[in-house]
């Protein structure tokens, strides 16, 4: 995939096939496992959510103690994140294409506005949101999507800088270093918040589209050297990160201290064994589990709906990870190297989300602030996620037109 798509990048030679006539009136015009799958997540999600948040919502005074409160506003979010989707599968990838510099540019300002005392809002020791009238933004959620668009623009723009048949340079110099700097002062922005959460995703699909771009197999290796000393640096200027750490590796140590949260979400998932004790019946959502709605959602599904419950939502999220391979894969069959490289950001970007979350409620990952994409609370997350399925969508249909021998 890396070697066709930095051909693409840097040829711009084309691999498609063309299709038999039977074939061009069979095709269906949009991809409907996906949509599916993403209407089958969300769904999944509200009833999850509701079912982890009753008990909360009744004993919690700022909701006015009433049992649906969280539901009514997942359900809303869900809403308004599924016209968003219908919108943007509207808008052609050249036209994203064009804004992404512009869309970037809007997200890092969201971002420098967080950390601003009196417009950011600050939860639980940390200044992610921005309070907008009734409702509060998460910007870090929309930059993960502006990155892709970003780096998949700039990955276009100078492919040929980033090849190795360029000279190192000249490759270190104009090809990556003005979108290492880029990414840097983002992260950085991050870390302020601190979100270090969103900064590993970022970070994630930063590396992966400069790999897909075919950038220079040395720089490349340097930055994966580069990263983990990186990070290590960053686990030890705050020592709460190395808290969770520690807390990670054996939260049975302190079980009512750092190793809280881990502690009932492994008691969750030990309740529910194979099949589960039942919708509605979990007993660690009873104010036991910290954030049960939201970063620990899937422990209250392994809890009441088992291994089984899990496992449908692992494949759920294996299938949408495979369609976005298999669409940018095809992208790239048409020369279309912007289209491959942002599908394969979102499938990079939902794809290592959803594995951080689950690993951090299997216990098999440090804690982060991280939710599970397209279910859990959240409404500027549930937005994103929409956003990036619908243009997944929008990219598979042009696909499609094309391979029909229509204009997109």
């Amino acid at each position: 995939m890396r070697k066709r798509l930095s051909a693409t990048l840097a040829l711009g030679v084309t691999a498609a096939a063309p299709l038999t006539r039977r074939h061009k009136r069979t095709m269906p015009l949009y991809d409907a496992s996906l949509a599916w799958t993403g209407l089958l997540l969300l769904s999944f999600g509200v009833v999850m959510v509701y079912s982890a948040s009753i008990v909360m919502a009744e004993a919690s005074a700022q909701t006015g103690h009433r049992a649906w409160y969280f539901l009514v506003r997942h359900a809303l979010s869900v809403a308004v994140g599924i016209g968003a989707a219908m919108i943007v599968f509207q808008i052609p990838m050249k036209v994203w294409q064009r804004l992404a510099p512009w869309i970037f540019i809007g997200g890092a300002l969201l971002l420098v506005l967080v950390l601003v005392p009196g417009i950011g809002r600050m939860v639980n020791g940390s200044r992610r949101w921005l309070s907008l009238f009734v409702i509060n933004v998460q910007p870090s959620e929309f930059m993960k999507l502006a990155v892709i668009l970003y780096a998949a623009s700039y990955a276009v723009r100078r492919a040929r800088l980033l090849h190795a048949e360029q000279p190192l340079k000249q490759t270190l110099l104009r090809g990556f270093l003005p979108l290492f700097a880029v990414m840097v002062l983002i992260s950085a922005l991050l870390l302020l918040e601190p979100d270090f959460g969103a900064f590993a995703v970022i970070v994630a699909i930063a590396f992966a589209i400069l790999f897909l771009g075919g950038l220079d197999w040395r720089l490349f290796l340097g930055l994966a050297l580069l990263l983990p000393i990186a990070l290590g640096a960053i686990l030890v200027a705050a020592p709460y990160r190395l808290q969770r750490l520690t807390a990670f590796l054996d939260p049975w140590s302190d079980p009512l201290g750092k190793g809280y949260q881990l502690t009932h979400s492994l008691i969750a998932f030990g309740r529910g064994e194979w099949f589960g004790v039942g919708l509605g019946s979990s007993v660690e959502k009873l104010l036991f589990l910290p954030e049960a709605h939201t970063d620990f959602l899937l422990a209250v599904v392994g809890e009441e709906l088992g291994f089984a419950g899990v496992a449908v939502v692992i494949a759920l999220f294996l299938w949408l990870l495979y369609r976005a391979y298999a669409i940018g894969t095809q992208a790239v069959r048409l020369t279309r190297p912007f289209p491959a490289l942002v599908a394969q950001g979102i499938g990079v970007w939902l794809g290592v989300q959803a594995f951080i979350n689950i690993g951090v409620n299997l216990g098999v990952l440090p804690t982060k602030g991280l939710t599970l994409p397209l279910l859990s609370f959240g409404g500027s997350g549930i937005a994103a996620n929409c956003i990036a399925v619908a243009i997944l969508l929008r990219i598979d249909y042009e696909n499609r037109r094309l391979l029909r021998g229509f204009p997109v």
